[in-house]
């Protein structure tokens, strides 16, 4: 399922604490490279990857047991300092996926024609007959733009360091390997979010494709769907902040009302009186 333009042609306060998670990421990152070698067996290549599967999840539940130690250290010590550093907000912890979410939504599903599809073998283009990456992340990308406030791939929660891609028919999301049909869920005001499916150019190729050639195609309004927290790594290799967006907003204003507060209370504390030289406090 590799990257095609066919459809284009037919149309808180975490401190050091933190730097415990990253620890812990590249030990577990350790760990899958030290796989035994009587767990490798190149020569069953389906064997392989079912055992590297396991693994992945198994290391995926160990982050999570490692992450929720942090968590409760951190809030330790946020108890501890008296509530000196703020607790995130609770659209910090959705928008960064570190929390379940529950609520209304949409669940996309798209798939290959059928294998018994009269069009297979016909002088048809055969990538028009499954589902590309770029059809996925079409529906992604449009679910954003919707206003989605929390989104899932198949089982996994998508965040915005989630990065997919497909190699044949199967896609490759977080370390884990899927086959379609291919679902994706969206939690969100269902009819803005069925709104910005139709107004996606992209997504309205691969529905034109669907009615066709018999592509998955079905979008089903959910009135309780529940998104698990993200569960992975969460290391950034590289990022930029776009021109236009500021860093930290707000953040000079409060310095600047820091350093006033600062003058004011210097100016109103009461001064040792100095000898007319200079030379010190006056004697009585």
């Amino acid at each position: 399922m590799t990257d095609h333009s066919h459809r284009a042609r037919r149309l808180l306060a975490r401190g050091t604490l933190s730097v415990a998670v990253v620890l812990a990421l590249f030990a577990a990152n350790a760990k899958f490279a030290r796989a035994a070698d009587d767990q490798r067996h190149p020569q069953d290549l389906a064997e392989l990857a079912t055992v590297r599967t396991d693994r992945v999840q198994q290391l995926a539940a160990e982050v999570d047991d490692l992450r929720a130690d942090v968590e409760a250290l951190a809030d330790e010590t946020n108890a501890d300092l008296d509530g000196q550093i703020g607790t995130p907000s609770l659209g910090y912890l959705v928008e960064g996926g570190s929390t379940p979410v529950v609520g209304r939504g949409l669940t996309i599903r798209l798939d290959d024609a059928p294998v018994d599809s009269p069009l297979r073998g016909t002088s048809i283009d055969p990538d028009v007959l499954v589902v590309h990456q770029q059809d996925v992340q079409a529906v992604v990308n449009a679910l954003w733009a919707g206003g989605a406030e929390a989104m899932g791939l198949m089982d996994q929660r998508v965040i915005s360091t989630s990065a997919f891609r497909c190699v044949g028919n199967v896609l490759h999301l977080h370390s884990r390997s899927y086959s379609p049909p291919f679902v994706i869920h969206a939690i969100g005001d269902p009819e803005e979010l069925r709104d910005a499916l139709d107004d996606s150019t992209a997504v309205a190729g691969y529905v034109r494709d669907a009615k066709d050639v018999g592509l998955g195609w079905s979008v089903e309004t959910v009135d309780t769907l529940e998104l698990p927290a993200y569960s992975g790594a969460t290391e950034l290799d590289e990022a930029r902040v776009p021109d236009d967006v500021e860093i930290l907003p707000g953040l000079e204003e409060a310095l600047r009302d820091a350093r006033r507060d600062a003058a004011a209370t210097q100016s109103r504390t009461p001064q040792a009186p100095t000898s007319p030289t200079g030379g010190g406090a006056a004697d009585d």
